[in-house]
């Protein structure tokens, strides 16, 4: 085993020039702890923001980057059951952000926040998949419940996670209705499995009100917190609006009073975490992937840490819709 590997560390802040790869020790592992010979990992916001410095403060440097990733298993610490060479996922658990991250040849990790998994997919596919899987499996199942036969809104449809979502609630059995700012979107909301893709203009609550008019089960939010009041009144009695994020940067409510939640309406959130995603609900997407009934959207697969700075910019710069994938392994 040698002792160093290649790795994007930071000290300090930089531009996407400043994603450069360096010669850093192998982590040791430790009791409870897994060594994860990365071979693949998604780009995300998350990282960009970081790069930028401007994290909030459970993020602190030096730091490498990268809160997901997909590899073998190359060390197990004492109490872990895993075998070298099992191929499992890894995120959450302070990964990129208080522990190193994705962007290196290793990474050590909680075995908490490990999933162990069997597949044919290459690692171009797998790699895409932790985050926006955990977080689209886990609102939809945590946060709104959703059965087979309901209808659901996701406010936001061409991002990474809410594409995921639509083609999960297809999968289910769901009527789903999805949304987008952009008319050349239409086909890509009904590729992944939207029964109804709608613009999200002014008429948007109207349109809506127009296929399901006693309201639709369950709403996941993806645009802003400032949507939500909208998004409260288009709800059955009964039924559940789930705050998931904001495309637009806008967390908050100003002057929000709780009376504007509907009788009888429920407004949760989801934030999420790596057990939200058992390894047998990720054996069934693998499976469902794997047989092209799931349809994930990949924007661009990049080879190797030297390319970060070009999957980092492609991100920033393109915004194709789907993940940004970087390979560390032959697919």
């Amino acid at each position: 085993m040698p002792e160093t590997m290649r790795a994007i560390r930071l000290t300090g802040p930089v531009d996407i020039d400043g994603l450069i790869v360096s010669d850093v020790p192998i982590p040791e592992v430790r009791p409870g702890w897994v060594r994860i010979h990365v071979m693949a990992f998604g780009v995300n916001e998350s990282e960009v923001t970081s790069r930028k410095g401007e994290s909030g403060p459970d993020f602190s440097l030096p730091r490498i980057l990268g809160i997901e990733a997909v590899g073998v298993v190359d060390a197990v610490g004492d109490g872990v059951h895993l075998a070298p060479g099992q191929k499992v996922a890894t995120l959450m658990g302070g990964l990129g952000r208080t522990i190193d991250g994705s962007y290196a040849e290793y990474t050590v990790v909680d075995a908490a926040n490990v999933i162990p998994f069997k597949t044919d997919l290459g690692w171009d596919v797998v790699g895409a998949l932790p985050e926006m899987l955990q977080t689209a499996h886990g609102a939809i199942a945590t946060g709104l419940r959703l059965t087979a036969g309901q209808r659901i809104l996701i406010h936001g449809g061409t991002s990474t996670v809410g594409l995921t979502a639509i083609a999960i609630a297809h999968q289910l059995g769901a009527t789903v209705i999805a949304t987008t700012r952009a008319p050349a979107s239409i086909d890509l909301l009904k590729g992944v499995g939207a029964d109804y893709a709608l613009i999200d203009d002014e008429g948007l609550s109207e349109t809506v009100a127009e296929i399901a008019p006693t309201g639709v089960d369950g709403v996941l939010e993806f645009v802003s917190a400032r949507s939500l009041p909208a998004m409260l009144t288009l709800i059955r009695t009964g039924g559940t609006v789930c705050f998931v994020g904001s495309l637009a940067d806008e967390w908050t409510i100003a002057q929000f009073s709780p009376f504007e939640i509907p009788n009888g309406v429920h407004l949760t959130s989801y934030a999420g975490r790596a057990s939200d995603l058992p390894a047998d609900a990720l054996a069934r997407y693998l499976a469902t992937i794997e047989a092209g009934t799931l349809k994930i959207v990949i924007a661009g697969v990049y080879s190797g840490l030297d390319e970060v700075a070009t999957a980092h910019r492609a991100f920033e710069g393109e915004r194709r819709p789907g993940k940004n994938v970087v390979v560390l392994a032959a697919t």
